[in-house]
């Protein structure tokens, strides 16, 4: 391309150099778009912060309305009877309630969640059992299937993990006063949130979109979504946008946005906490994180346009926009993992200031934008303990990194349309007594994935010791979450599953000796 003059070499390097910096750069440009939004959540955070909603703006019902509360299930062994039994302490006239357990167990949960719902039957509680000898549709087909017989004005529903506090309901159903209002939601807590480091930075993580993003988004008027538990709608809501739908993973953001489009308001509580249990495993709470990822993009795929061509104002569109494509960031980060050794090498010919020029802005808008995004949620939330988030930043982000790999693929899916099952998070009642790992069938094998992880956890710890090599020293902290994140998702995910094995082992032998 060039003579060869004693300056060739030098203009290949320059030709080199932005060939390889310029779609890096390019990746990095469009992941702090969606960094700047976390600061522009802040912003809109603090400056709604006085219309968060405690009391209905109306008057109250005089005369309670019909409530049914729906309990999907598949599979639930190890929580039913501790959501069952939270359930039936729900403060409401009894004639005035009916609850359905919906199960599309294939397991042994069905039998014993009948058996429960038979025994408080008994005594007196208005509870049926709803078995599905199919899951068609999954959680949407199920909580589809049960309005066809359900008796309320209005339903709440709650996962399996969950535990309502006893006045939810009369917290809840007297915002319906406005006519307008298609869905309360409340906001979750964790029965578990201290149990380890991943419980921790999962609590976190949640807290960031319970306070901050519904925060916002509620007080601003912007568009938000129910999050498929811990909240009651009203069934006209579902009916008039098109009902309960499974062609996505994520059936409640669907349905948000359908209800919204149509004119429906969304109230927020912020204030009525609801317990739940936090994963406690690190590949399930990746496929749970995945399936969110995947069920997110094809809501953005399925509704996007409508949104954008409908009658709203575009601040509203753009806020819908930033809130259902933010999982693009992820394949996004493979391209940046993928072209970071030649741009390190690239740029180990360019001088200091030449990267700070580059890299500072970029760092600024992407990754401070986390730290002070939770950071600011945590402060919040818990005014007086904030400070131990401040700590727990790099585990947090190492996180953030080793699910790169599972949301990446879930996105791709989502976008070419590759359709796959719902699949469920394991469950084990963990606040009630230690976590139960023994029955192996409800734990997921990983497969290839946790060796993708420690492969690709591998290249970026040469990256390390290129780095030092190099006395790119300003690089090492970057690359050494990389490492963290990767290995510790990788490694740990192996070794809770030889854990698993262990112990079902251990129990063949002891069901052997016994027989003996």
């Amino acid at each position: 391309m060039f003579a060869e003059t004693p300056f060739a070499g030098v203009h290949r390097l320059v030709w080199f150099d932005w060939a390889m910096l310029i779609p890096y750069f390019t990746v990095l440009v469009i992941l702090s778009v969606y960094g700047l939004h976390r600061y522009e959540t802040i912003r809109t955070y603090f400056k709604h912060r006085k219309k968060a909603t405690t009391e209905p703006s109306a008057r109250l019902f005089d005369r309670l309305p019909q409530v049914t509360i729906q309990l999907p299930l598949y599979n639930e062994r190890y929580v039913v009877e501790r959501l069952i039994d939270e359930v039936v302490k729900i403060e409401y006239p009894k004639e005035l309630l009916q609850i359905q357990v919906l199960d599309d167990s294939t397991d042994d949960t069905a039998p014993f969640a009948e058996a429960l719902v038979e025994r408080y039957r008994n005594i007196g509680y208005p509870i049926e059992y709803h078995h599905r000898s199919n899951r068609h549709g999954f959680k949407a087909g199920a909580l589809q299937e049960g309005l066809k017989s359900a008796t309320g004005e209005f339903v709440a529903v709650f996962d399996a993990d969950f535990c309502p506090p006893p006045d939810f309901l009369h917290r809840t159903v007297h915002f319906f006063t406005d006519p307008s209002v298609g869905v309360v939601q409340t906001r979750w807590s964790y029965l578990n949130r201290e149990y380890n480091f991943l419980t921790e930075v999962e609590a976190i993580l949640l807290d960031g979109h319970f306070i901050l993003e519904h925060g916002a988004r509620s007080r601003a008027g912007y568009f938000f979504n129910f999050n498929g538990t811990a909240g009651i709608l009203r069934i006209k809501m579902i009916d008039d946008a098109g009902g309960w739908q499974h062609d996505t993973l994520t059936e409640d953001s669907d349905l948000s946005y359908r209800a919204q489009l149509k004119g429906w308001r969304f109230v927020y509580l912020p204030g009525l906490e609801c317990p739940s249990e936090l994963p406690v495993e690190m590949h399930s709470f990746q496929v749970q994180q995945s399936r969110w990822a995947k069920g997110l993009t094809q809501v953005a795929r399925k509704l996007l346009p409508a949104i954008l061509k409908a009658d709203i104002p575009k601040r509203v569109k753009a806020e819908a926009f930033l809130h259902l494509t933010p999982n693009i960031s992820y394949p996004l980060m493979i391209v940046v993992s993928a072209l970071m050794l030649p741009v390190m090498i690239v740029r180990f010919y360019m001088g200091m200031w030449q990267m700070v020029l580059f890299d500072l802005p970029l760092i600024a808008a992407s990754f401070w934008s986390i730290s002070a995004f939770y950071v600011v949620a945590q402060r919040e939330l818990h005014p007086k303990s904030w400070k131990r988030t401040i700590l727990m930043l790099p585990l947090l982000m190492a996180v953030g990194v080793g699910l790169t790999i599972i949301n990446t693929r879930a996105v791709l899916e989502a976008l070419f349309g590759v359709q796959t099952a719902f699949a469920r998070t394991a469950k084990y009642a963990i606040g009630d007594r230690p976590v139960n790992l023994e029955v192996k069938k409800y734990r997921r094998r990983s497969g290839w994935l946790p060796y993708a992880e420690i492969l690709v956890g591998t290249y970026f710890a040469a990256m390390v010791a290129f780095a030092i090599e190099t006395y790119n020293f300003f690089s090492i902290p970057f690359l050494l979450l990389f490492v963290c994140g990767y290995y510790w998702t990788g490694f740990g995910t192996l070794y809770q599953e030889y854990q698993g094995r262990l112990q079902w082992l251990k129990q063949q032998r002891l069901a052997l000796a016994r027989q003996a």
